[in-house]
């Protein structure tokens, strides 16, 4: 694995992670890491076994492809990625993914997928605990109610119904969750560069990023 090509990006909810994960991706040829996406894949298939030991060989047999720089999961090749977005699941995930036996079961597939072609991980803990020794480690962060804005376009537009003073409260209920859990809490990692998006649109973002990037990969 060379961790001078794996890129981090860490935060809390709807700070744009997944945004600037696939604009980085597809810039640089990379390959996409979704770690919220696959949490809400085990939550999937946690619901229908009910066991941490049925949940991941369910998930085992689910198939994964990155279509347009996005990861999309399929069971049974019918393409369930716009299911997983859904907010009830991403509730449950959010649960599940606080749990030593879940983060278990997923840690060793998320690392096998860096390769030395270059990785750009999302995630909460990506630069802490999964790839600690990436070259390049990003904390995005943003204000909740620009936060809730963005989660109240995202929702809108794939037709679920949402209520902008309950998805703050939501965002702020996260938050608290995730940086109180004991197990892998939301924190910047020591080495990892903040970048806060609340001003900023998505390509005076990936300007940054890509910059700092840069400057590491000739100091690594």
């Amino acid at each position: 694995m060379n961790n001078k090509n794996i890129i981090t990006i860490d935060g809390p909810s709807a700070s744009g992670k997944g945004s600037l994960a696939k604009a980085l991706a597809k810039h640089l040829n990379f390959i996409l890491l979704d770690s919220g996406l696959l949490y809400r894949a085990y939550s999937f298939c946690f619901a229908k076994t009910e066991s941490h030991v049925e949940a991941i060989k369910f998930f085992s047999k689910l198939n994964i492809d990155i279509i347009d720089h996005r990861m999309h999961i399929f069971e049974n090749n019918i393409d369930i990625t716009s299911h997983l977005r859904k907010e009830e699941i991403a509730k449950s995930a959010s649960k599940l993914s606080s749990l030593k036996e879940t983060r278990d079961n997923l840690i060793s597939f998320q690392r096998n997928l860096a390769t030395d072609n270059g990785l750009v991980a999302d995630g909460r803990d990506m630069g802490t605990v999964v790839f600690p020794n990436a070259a390049t480690k990003i904390f995005l962060i943003a204000n909740v109610e620009v936060r809730a804005n963005r989660r109240f376009l995202e929702l809108q537009n794939s037709g679920q119904e949402v209520n902008m003073r309950h998805l703050i409260e939501d965002i702020r209920s996260r938050d608290k969750a995730d940086k109180a859990r004991k197990l892998s809490p939301l924190r910047p990692a020591q080495d990892s560069i903040e970048v806060d998006s609340s001003n900023l649109n998505p390509h005076e973002v990936l300007e940054i990023v890509l910059k700092i990037y840069k400057k590491n990969i000739r100091e690594f």
